[in-house]
């Protein structure tokens, strides 16, 4: 038979040629986001408070830290704080730069702020004593007793003030260039850090710089401001060891980064991989047509993808491992509908493989639910392009005569029975075993593998912290006497029972803590007013309605961290009345993250199985098949999820979907091996082809640098050889099963006159003679 000719000349050419310009244009468009925002809950409360705080306070941020070599560091030799001051105001001017906190800035602020309150004191000093002259002039008194009234008019005022003039007269002038005014301010008696500088000073020769961007950027727009502060660093021309550039925008640019950078390697190896066993197994009898799945794959891939560019929709990670996945199972339907096989059981498997992948979008979790419908959406375009190109091109012939099986050759029951008992005993251990499995979805675990987590483990060791988690207290006014008060007993109960968990950093009770602990309103009100506001804004918004008392915190196992979290919680004082409280930072995001996914452990799985059933018992109109499906899963899945338990592994946000994935090659293998039993040949060598593909496309996963990546490639080739095996199993075992009742129905039943009571007598029934017998 010859290749169907284009019908209407130009026609379909034109529709091709506008369908791969559309691609390349949506391709060009693809964009990768690796944000928080994919790995926590829509609508989920603590990462409503996290946005709320960084639009106030800014996000959190790149942390820099810097190990001056001089003998008088970064903060004790002029020439160097000059620097570091030229260099906290280039990183504050970086765009998407909200704030820059740092020594430099904070010695700065702090002298311009003692000039100002000296003058002030100074001025408001004289005002006072000319006033009291005026008045014992007008009364007529003598000279010794208008000294007397001026004193007494002063004593009041120098008990309240003269403090601050006197502990800054020692200092000198305040200026960066006053070695004793610097270190009076940022280091105690003893040289070392004062303690409320230890975040920003951890030793008397180094500083930390914490570049909090704006509120709402983009990955893009993160990965560009850790370039320039890499590069302002770089450039600042500091006498420093090797900095330290770390933090969570860090790390979420470093994984998204990556992962740009293996989509492209690892799509192309696993296409070389699946195309290497298309055409190394011999099961097309001309080698140039082994390539036609591949063709289909790779169209519905890229068109899968294009249509995201289109849509402005970021991929998130998943896009690495979808590649490889839609180019594993999307071959396989191009596979079987290039060949003279039913196509409508064909077409049932594939519309129940693209709804079991559908059924993720039910994840609370972003970063699942793309995960999922993109899938989906992948194995729907490629089975479009895989009937197309059959309506162009001719079919493919088998490598071998096609032939029905014989009935001898089908298994006993009895060892299958056996085999089947314990196959669904270990399935059941692994079900079991599931809630066990511990589950991971911060950001060190998903950059695993990468060198950018050295930052993060050099930072904790000088900084004794690698993150945030901030008490956000909300009300009208927290300027206010109790909202101090409670700020300054939130922080003693953190401290005195978490100290060894939680560092203070920048808190309002430390920033205040010279007004003491009766100060009224007034003072509160007037002791605001002495702060930069450099400083004050850190802690206080500008209209008074926030206040952010902000701790360190190492960024460890989740299940430790969510501990923390509900001590925390239900330690901390009650909120003065009119006032709320809330614990908010990425930690909290990543707790409510791993509940959600804790949650939803057997519901995603469950789901997408049951979908598949039903699309399969619907299509073709048979219970049994349906069941069989459902079996085959089920037995693949518990198999799996025993062998990560074995191993002690994690589930992360993607191998948490494994259960639908293996859903969907147990779908397709079962539907087809059972055709296979009953009719060609070359199917069940077909099917297996489609296994070994799918299994080697997945490995290729183990390319990635990203640990997360490697980690799902190989639970994934797992599932795909547990499923075909789980699929031989259930379809031989019914086959069996089904040949034994005959039998024994043959032995017991009258053999008509015109029929043989030879197995020979002719094929067995078709399928679909067999499906309506069985309806």
């Amino acid at each position: 038979m010859n290749a169907k000719p284009w019908v209407g000349s130009v026609g379909p050419a034109v529709l091709v040629l506008v369908a791969v310009v559309a691609i390349g244009a949506g391709l060009a468009r693809v964009r990768i986001d690796t944000g928080t925002d994919s790995f926590v809950p829509r609508g989920d409360a603590s990462y409503a408070q996290l946005d709320a705080r960084d639009a106030e306070f800014g996000g959190d941020p790149v942390v820099v830290v810097l190990e001056g070599t001089t003998p008088g560091g970064l903060l004790l030799d002029p020439e160097q704080l000059r620097g570091l001051v030229t260099l906290e105001g280039t990183l504050s001017r970086i765009p998407d730069v909200a704030v820059v906190y740092g020594p430099g800035t904070v010695l700065n602020q702090t002298a311009t702020s003692v000039r100002n309150v000296l003058l002030q004191i100074s001025g408001r000093r004289d005002a006072i004593e000319n006033v009291a002259r005026a008045q014992a002039a007008a009364q007529g008194l003598t000279l010794a007793r208008t000294q007397l009234r001026v004193d007494a008019a002063l004593a009041e005022f120098d008990r309240r003030y003269g403090a601050l003039v006197g502990q800054a007269m020692p200092m000198g002038l305040p200026s960066l260039q006053n070695e004793r005014f610097v270190a009076s301010v940022l280091l105690g008696p003893d040289g070392d850090p004062r303690p409320e500088w230890k975040f920003l000073v951890p030793s008397a020769k180094s500083a930390t710089l914490l570049v909090r961007p704006r509120n709402g950027i983009d990955q893009v727009a993160a990965a560009r401001l850790v370039d320039r502060v890499e590069e302002a660093v770089g450039d600042s021309g500091l006498a420093v060891a090797d900095p330290i550039v770390t933090g969570a925008p860090v790390l979420t640019s470093a994984v998204s980064d990556r992962a740009a950078d293996d989509a492209p390697r690892v799509g192309l190896l696993a296409l070389l991989g699946v195309g290497l066993v298309f055409l190394a197994v011999p099961w097309s009898r001309r080698r140039r047509d082994r390539l036609r799945p591949m063709l289909a794959a790779a169209l519905g891939t890229l068109t899968t993808v294009a249509v995201f560019g289109w849509l402005d929709r970021p991929l998130s990670l998943g896009v690495v491992a979808f590649l490889p996945i839609v180019l594993g199972i999307g071959s396989d339907f191009p596979l079987y509908l290039s060949q003279p096989t039913q196509r409508r059981r064909v077409l049932v498997a594939a519309a129940g493989a693209a709804l079991a992948f559908a059924t993720l979008a039910i994840s609370q979790l972003p970063f699942v639910r793309e995960f999922g419908l993109a899938l989906a959406a992948g194995v729907v375009a490629t089975v479009g392009w895989a009937v197309v190109l059959r309506s162009r091109l001719r079919e493919v012939e088998p490598a071998a005569p096609s032939r029905p099986a014989r009935p001898s050759e089908a298994s006993r029951p009895g060892p299958l029975r056996l085999l089947a008992a314990a196959a669904a005993t270990v399935a059941v251990a692994g079900w079991l075993a599931l809630p066990g499995l511990g589950i991971e979805s911060s950001p060190e675990q998903l950059a695993e593998g990468l060198p950018e987590l050295a930052g993060v483990d050099r930072a904790e060791e000088v900084l004794g912290f690698s993150g945030e988690i901030s008490l956000v207290l909300r009300g009208d006014n927290v300027l206010s006497p109790a909202a101090l008060a409670w700020s300054a007993d939130a922080e003693e109960v953190v401290v005195t029972r978490h100290g060894d968990q939680l560092r203070p950093l920048l808190t309002m009770g430390r920033l205040l803590q010279f007004l003491g602990p009766d100060a009224t309103a007034d003072q509160v009100s007037a002791g605001s007013t002495l702060l930069p506001p450099y400083l004050l804004n850190a802690v206080v918004t500008g209209d008074g309605s926030s206040a952010s008392s902000t701790f360190g915190v190492e960024l460890r196992d989740l299940d430790d961290q969510r501990t923390l979290l509900d001590q925390v919680r239900a330690e901390l004082p009650p909120a003065p009345p009119g006032y709320d409280v809330e614990v908010v930072g990425l930690p909290v995001v990543a707790t409510s993250g791993l509940e959600a996914m804790s949650d939803s452990r057997y519901l995603i799985g469950l789901v997408g199985l049951v979908a598949a059933s039903l699309v399969v018992g619907l299509g073709l109109r048979s219970l049994r098949l349906a069941l069989m499906v459902a079996s085959a899963s089920l037995l693949a899945s518990g198999w799996v999820y025993l062998g990560i338990r074995l191993q002690d592994g994690e589930l992360s946000p993607l191998t948490l979907a494994v259960g639908a994935l293996i859903t969907v090659t147990a779908c397709e293998f079962t539907v087809m091996l059972d055709s296979a039993v009953h009719e060609d040949r070359w199917l069940r060598r077909s099917v297996a082809v489609a296994a070994c593909a799918g299994t080697v496309g997945y490995l290729c996963l183990v390319a990635s640098d990203l640990a997360v990546l490697r980690q799902f490639g190989l639970v994934l080739a797992a599932g795909v050889a547990g499923s075909y095996v789980a699929a031989l199993v259930v379809v031989h075992l019914v086959e069996a099963e089904r040949r034994s009742r005959a039998d024994r129905l043959s032995r017991t039943s009258p053999t008509p006159p015109h029929l043989p009571p030879t197995p020979e007598s002719g094929p067995a029934p078709s399928v679909d003679e067999r499906t309506k017998e069985h309806v």
